[in-house]
């Protein structure tokens, strides 16, 4: 840090394992890295997808908590965490406010707008409101979104499906929106780099498995309700086909008692909450993805698996259509609908060399596209040209 350090402050609700929790420590990593100052202030971290606290206070940043900043919906609460966070930005005057999230995208632009900071920055991971919620749940929280983004210099998008999905819901203007793909720590996919056949072996898969894999939290919206009536369409249909799921939540018993109802559970591995680092290694058991939310910004999961050279099938939905291109990395298949679905997990379990080039294009793509580096870099551009010394 240096005596013309810009000073950044992010803010999220909370630091779960996640796709919008991970890109957040990596953003702030980098910039610290590069010499700006940088805070981050996260509400508790709390529920059964685990914690990445620990990684935020090594990260050489300050780190702090808002015991206030809750991911539920309480007025007392979130009267309590604006004013700390008016508070904060008035004690501290960063140059750059960078909200992330529904709860703490909403607080925190509201307060740096009453403390005057001068650049005012969210990213949107995934929309606030979503075709999951009620119908007063989006339309309120759309209302909110466009009160916030009037007090926002920039909006960055993790895809452009987001650009679009805002500027149709009456959010800001063109343009205030900047598409910067997530990044991730991309040199640790490295398919090369993990033994396969111990992990299948360990797993005790049959020689001849044909493994589908699926990285989502085992929480509503994350598409089980589709995937699973998938999975036993395509497992009645091939006795080649296994299945290995990634992640835990508190939905995991429901979804437990689904695949016994449905004969599936002696052909599902489930490795339940696996930390960041150990993915790869699980990745590496498989041969295809498949991702059925219907809630995402940027599908982290799929970018994941493509950089261990592992096709997807996935919603047409959000981000999916930016990473999924149909010929060529993977299949696209219509929201929600589960003979989709099955058949396109059929047809690549029935052809190796189209997972093989799927796969193999993937990561070329994903390579450049969404490395955290590059990722850092263009954040960094873009605070220069809002907050130059």
């Amino acid at each position: 840090m240096t005596a013309k350090s810009r000073k950044v402050c992010h803010v999220i609700t909370r630091l779960i394992i996640g796709g919008a929790q991970e890109n957040t420590l990596l953003t702030c990593e980098g910039l610290h890295a590069a010499g700006d100052d940088v805070t981050l202030l996260s509400g508790p971290t709390t529920g059964p997808e685990g914690s990445l606290v620990d990684r935020a206070r090594r990260g050489g940043y300050r780190y702090i908590e808002i015991p206030e900043l809750v991911r539920a919906v309480r007025p007392y609460n979130d009267l309590r965490a604006l004013q700390s966070l008016v508070r904060f930005f008035r004690s501290v005057r960063p140059d750059i406010v960078h909200t992330h999230s529904s709860k703490a995208g909403i607080l925190a632009r509201i307060a740096a707008d009453h403390a005057a900071v001068p650049t005012i920055i969210h990213t949107i991971h995934g929309m606030s409101f979503n075709r999951t919620q009620p119908l007063p749940v989006r339309t309120a929280y759309a209302e909110l979104e466009r009160f916030c983004a009037a007090r926002t210099h920039v909006v960055i998008a993790v895809a452009d499906a987001m650009t679009r999905e805002a500027l149709a819901a009456g959010i800001g203007v063109p343009r205030q929106y900047r598409t910067i793909y997530s990044g991730m720590e991309v040199d640790a996919f490295n398919p090369d780099q993990v033994d396969r056949r111990a992990v299948r072996a360990q797993l005790d898969l049959p020689h001849d498995a044909v493994v589908v894999a699926t990285i989502a939290r085992l929480f509503r919206n994350k598409g089980y309700e589709f995937l699973i009536p998938a999975m036993a369409l395509a497992a009645r249909a091939d006795p080649r086909i296994h299945f290995l799921w990634i992640g835990d939540g508190a939905d995991r018993p429901a979804y437990e008692a689904a695949l016994d109802r449905l004969h599936l559970r002696t052909r599902t591995r489930l490795a339940g909450l696996v930390p960041p680092g150990e993915i790869p290694r699980w990745l590496s058991a498989a041969d295809m993805l498949a991702h059925a939310s219907l809630w995402e910004g940027l599908p982290r999961a799929v970018v994941q698996a493509l950089l261990m050279r592992i096709p997807a099938v996935a919603f047409s939905l959000d981000g999916a259509p930016e990473v999924v291109l149909p010929g060529r990395t993977g299949e696209l298949v219509p929201p929600k609908d589960v003979d989709q679905l099955a058949a396109a997990i059929l047809r690549l379990a029935d052809d190796h060399e189209r997972r093989r080039r799927y796969g193999s294009a993937g990561r070329d793509l994903c390579l450049v596209r969404f490395d955290h580096r590059r990722m850092v870099s263009e954040i960094r551009g873009l605070y220069a040209v809002l907050a130059p010394f």
